[in-house]
C-alpha cells in the first residue's frame, strides 16, 4: 500500500521547514498547485502541515517519552517528519491508528528506506495505547509542561506572562493565549485590482467581507490558489491587520508633495503589494527595500506581474535617508520583529527566534 499524496506534500513541507528553513505558507501552497489534488485531499493535506506545525513541541514531547531520546534532534529528518505527522493524524484528526500507522510506515520507507521502519512503527503502536488525555496528563505535569503541552517555546511562556501581569491579568490567562495561537486561522485575501463584490459571486467557494479592511475578503476552507484572481496577483493571501496597515499608510493626510512613496523593510511584499496599487491610482512612485537580497526576491515574487513599476532594492534603511535626505512623501516602516502575534498563521516562527532576539529587534 503506497501512502496518499496529501500525506506526503504534508512530510515534504514540514522537512523544508525544518531543514532549510522554509515558511510553510509559502511552500505548501507552491507544492498544492502542481499536485492539483481534489479539494478534499488537498485541505486534509493543509491541516496535517499546519497543525502539525503548530503543536510540534506537544509532539516531540511524547516521542521523547516513549523513546527516552534527550532531543529529537538526535533523530533523522524525515522520521521525526513523518511521527509528527502520524501522531496528530491520530490524536487530532481522529484517523484510525491501523491506517495512520500503516500510512506512517510506507512513508517511512519512501523517505529513509526499510531500515527505520520498526522504529517508527513500533514508536506509533505506543502512542496509540495511550489516550489523549492520558498523555496531556503526562507531558503538562512534568517539567515545563505547559511549554511543551501548548506547543511554545519555554522563554516565549515567561514573556507572555510577564506581559500579562504587567497589564493586571492574571498569568493563569496564559494557557488560553497559548491555546488561541494553536486554532486554525480564517483565509484573509486582499483584493488590489479589480471588483471585491465582483470577487465574491465569481468564485466557487463562499466568502464574506472582512471586518474592518475595506478590501479584505475572508474564506473558512479552500485553496486560494484555485482563484484565478489569486493566480494572476490581483488578489494576494494576506491578513487583514496586515491590509490595514498598508491603508493607513497609503491614506494618512500629508502636507505637500505625495508621489514619492517607501516601503523600508518590505519583504514579504503584501503591504508593498496595496500600497503598489494605491500608488498607481493616484500618480505615485513606490520603492520597495529589504536588507536581504533573498527577501528582495520574495517581494519580487509577490508583486510579479501586475505590479513590475514598483522598485526593488536591496539595502539597510538606516542609511536611506542618508543617501536621500527627503526624498519620500510616505514612508512605511515595517520593523523586523518576532513575530509573535502571528503563530496562527505562521506556527513554525515561534521554533526560529529566542529571548535574546528581543534586544536585537529593540
Amino acid at each position: 500500500m503506497s501512502f496518499t499524496h496529501a500525506r506526503r506534500l504534508a512530510i515534504e513541507t514540514l522537512l523544508a521547514v525544518d531543514v532549510d528553513d522554509a515558511y510553510a505558507n509559502l511552500h505548501l501552497p507552491k507544492l498544492l498547485a502542481t499536485a492539483r489534488l481534489e479539494p478534499r485531499d488537498a485541505a486534509y493535506a493543509t491541516e496535517l502541515t499546519y497543525g502539525t506545525c503548530r503543536l510540534t513541541g506537544r509532539y516531540d514531547a511524547i516521542v521523547r517519552e516513549l523513546t527516552g531520546t534527550r532531543s529529537i534532534r538526535d533523530l533523522d529528518p524525515p522520521v521525526r517528519a513523518i511521527l509528527r505527522v502520524a501522531i496528530h493524524d491520530m490524536l487530532a484528526l481522529k484517523t484510525p491508528p491501523h491506517a495512520a500507522v500503516d500510512q506512517a510506515v510506507e512513508a517511512t520507507r519512501y523517505f529513509v528506506g526499510e531500515r527505520a521502519t520498526g522504529f517508527v512503527n513500533g514508536v506509533l503502536r505506543a502512542v496509540e495505547d495511550t489516550p489523549l488525555a492520558t498523555w496531556r496528563e503526562r507531558i503538562i505535569t512534568g517539567k515545563d509542561g505547559i511549554s511543551h503541552w501548548y506547543s511554545h517555546p519555554r522563554w516565549l511562556v515567561r514573556e507572555l506572562s510577564s506581559a500579562l501581569a504587567a497589564h493586571g491579568r492574571p498569568t493563569t490567562e496564559v494557557v488560553a493565549l497559548l491555546a488561541a495561537n494553536n486554532t486554525a486561522p480564517l483565509i484573509d485575501l486582499a483584493v488590489r485590482k479589480g471588483d471585491r463584490g465582483a470577487l465574491m459571486a465569481e468564485v466557487p467557494f463562499p466568502l464574506r467581507e472582512t471586518t474592518y479592511s475595506p478590501v479584505g475578503l475572508q474564506m473558512k476552507f479552500g485553496n486560494p490558489g484555485r482563484i484565478r484572481e489569486v493566480r494572476r496577483g490581483a488578489v494576494a493571501v494576506q491578513d487583514e491587520a496586515s491590509q490595514l496597515m498598508a491603508l493607513l499608510a497609503e491614506s494618512t493626510p500629508v502636507d505637500g508633495r505625495d508621489t514619492n512613496w517607501l516601503d523600508m523593510c518590505a519583504a514579504p511584499g503584501g503591504k508593498s503589494g496595496l500600497l503598489a496599487a494605491a500608488a498607481v491610482k493616484r500618480g505615485a512612485t513606490l520603492r520597495a527595500n529589504d536588507i536581504s537580497a533573498h527577501r528582495v526576491k520574495l517581494i519580487e515574487s509577490t508583486l510579479s506581474p501586475l505590479f513590475s513599476e514598483v522598485e526593488l532594492t536591496c539595502a539597510d534603511g538606516r542609511t536611506i535617508g542618508q543617501a536621500q535626505p527627503g526624498h519620500y512623501d510616505r514612508i512605511l516602516l515595517d520593523a523586523p520583529c518576532t513575530g509573535a502575534g502571528a503563530l496562527r498563521r505562521r506556527p513554525e516562527s515561534r521554533w526560529r527566534k529566542r529571548a535574546s532576539d528581543l534586544t536585537d529587534l529593540t
